[in-house]
C-alpha cells in the first residue's frame, strides 16, 4: 500500500492561491489514479479532483473547476493541486488519495490531510 504525506496548506485571503503537495512512498504512484478530497467542518469528505495515471486526463468537481489545477509527476512519486481564486468556502482539510477510476474515484489509501483556511 501507498502511503501518503500532503503538505502546502495554510491560511490566505480570498483570491489568493496555494499549491498543495503529496509525496508518496512505499510504491510508485504511477499505476494508480491521483485525487484530492477535501473535508469541510461538519461536513462530509467530497471529492475535488482526480488524475489518470499518466496524467493525460483529468477530472473536477464542478465547484472547483477553472480554478485548480491537478498534475503529477510519477518520477518524483509526488502529485499536486494548484488552487487559484480561492473563496472562502474552499476552507477544509485537504487529502490526497490513491486509487481507481478517474470520476466516481475509488480510495485506496488516504493521506493524514492539510489544512487550508481562507479569510475574506
Amino acid at each position: 500500500q501507498v502511503q501518503l504525506v500532503e503538505s502546502g496548506g495554510g491560511l490566505v485571503q480570498a483570491g489568493g492561491s496555494l499549491r498543495l503537495s503529496c509525496a508518496a512512498s512505499g510504491r510508485t504512484i504511477s499505476s494508480y489514479v491521483m485525487g484530492w478530497f477535501r473535508q469541510a467542518p461538519g461536513k462530509e469528505r467530497e471529492f475535488v479532483a482526480s488524475i489518470s495515471w499518466s496524467g493525460g486526463n483529468t477530472y473536477y468537481a464542478d465547484s472547483v473547476k477553472g480554478r485548480f489545477t491537478i498534475s503529477r509527476d510519477n518520477a518524483k512519486n509526488t502529485v499536486y493541486l494548484q488552487m487559484n481564486s480561492l473563496k472562502p468556502e474552499d476552507t477544509a482539510v485537504y487529502y490526497c488519495a490513491a486509487g481507481t477510476r478517474l470520476a466516481g474515484m475509488q480510495v485506496n489509501s488516504w493521506g493524514q490531510g492539510t489544512q487550508v483556511n481562507i479569510s475574506s
